[in-house]
């Protein structure tokens, strides 16, 4: 798995390089594009319908953020993603954790005849170039059985930082990019600190503890 925290080249240097972008009279836009990851685990996920991926408001805009040197947070409307960030975000990330575990991974609407397996719900805190020098991809995800057989559910957390190498909008696209890599890893394995609950098959089934007890009367 790549390593989610080196050290950051710059910090200043990016923020004014971002903050000056935007004086010309061209719009530039940035794609979101997840590299190929080097890692391969086994399927733990099956089918999987991953559900539209929450993101915090400044991020969802079509504007792409930053934080300043005073800790506010910053958009150019000259500075743009390609397109929509909570499309983007869902799309690769359905496609990197397929690729990096084998499982059938498919934003909703489940478009196949045969019902998913799972459900998978990621919600994102943050996912910012901070002014520290990363890209930071914070927040929670939930896996759900959706076969109502009594699976396990899992609720876990991430905390992902990727350096920003240059001061350029491009290299906070490519971190943002290998940030939800780093992500897909992640999810791949179940991997995070969190909770499995084990789910109770649906309409209560199950053995029932008290067949063996004796009638009362």
């Amino acid at each position: 798995m790549m390593n989610c925290f080196v050290k950051p080249i710059l910090s200043v240097a990016l923020l004014l390089g971002l903050a000056a972008c935007g004086d010309g009279t061209r719009t530039e836009h940035y794609i979101i594009d997840p590299p190929v990851s080097n890692q391969a685990s086994g399927d733990m996920l099956g089918a999987t319908e991953l559900r539209d991926v929450s993101l915090p408001e400044y991020a969802a805009g079509t504007e792409m953020a930053w934080q300043s040197l005073d800790g506010a947070v910053r958009t150019s409307s000259r500075v743009l993603w390609a397109d929509n960030p909570q499309r983007a975000f869902t799309l690769t990330l359905a496609r990197a954790i397929s690729d990096v575990s084998g499982a059938t991974v498919i934003p909703e609407p489940w478009p196949m005849a045969t019902p998913a397996q799972r459900r998978l719900d990621v919600r994102i805190e943050k996912a910012l170039a901070s002014n520290d020098g990363f890209f930071r991809l914070q927040g929670r995800y939930f896996l759900s059985d959706e076969g109502g057989g009594g699976g396990q559910d899992h609720a876990r957390n991430f905390d992902i930082a990727v350096p920003v190498n240059d001061d350029t909008p491009q290299a906070v696209a490519n971190a943002a990019s290998i940030a939800i890599t780093l992500l897909a890893e992640q999810i791949a394995v179940l991997g995070g600190s969190g909770s499995t609950i084990v789910a109770q098959p649906s309409g209560g089934g199950g053995a029932d503890p008290f067949a063996d007890l004796p009638p009362l009367f």
